[in-house]
């Protein structure tokens, strides 16, 4: 009886250790997960503090007709969205050249033209936006 109550402590004992293992195992995925959006927030937040190009060219959805024909008018709201992303002319050339903005069809050649056709007069004029520089 002491033999099978001594195998069975050392099965709990195992399991036990196991157990902590795995625990151990999670909890160093979770710090790796952590740093690795740590990351790429501190490479975004140089774009475009608190936010991802990405998640910015969202807000730009009343621009759509607008960074696709040079003619097309430009609406207030999306005046107002570039005017605010704009104040970081980074930011904004990050957006313009975004997947996300490509994936809309967004045509930088003309989407770098938004800031002077809402007649920003605070606009980045010379601003060198990848290969476009906003006019």
């Amino acid at each position: 009886m002491h033999a099978q109550n001594k195998k069975k402590y050392i099965s709990e004992i195992i399991l036990m250790e196991a157990s902590q293992v795995k625990c151990f195992s999670c909890i160093v995925f979770v710090f790796v997960l952590v740093g690795i959006f740590t990351l790429n927030g501190a490479n975004a937040a140089g774009e475009c503090p608190n936010s991802t190009p990405d998640m910015e060219a969202m807000k730009l959805i009343p621009c759509a007709s607008a960074v696709q024909d040079p003619n097309s008018a430009v609406s207030g709201g999306c005046c107002a969205q570039v005017k605010k992303i704009g104040q970081n002319p980074k930011c904004l050339c990050a957006v313009l050249l975004s997947n996300m903005a490509k994936a809309a069809g967004v045509k930088p050649e003309i989407a770098v033209t938004i800031p002077k056709r809402c007649n920003l007069t605070d606009r980045p004029v010379g601003y060198k936006c990848g290969a476009y520089t906003l006019p």
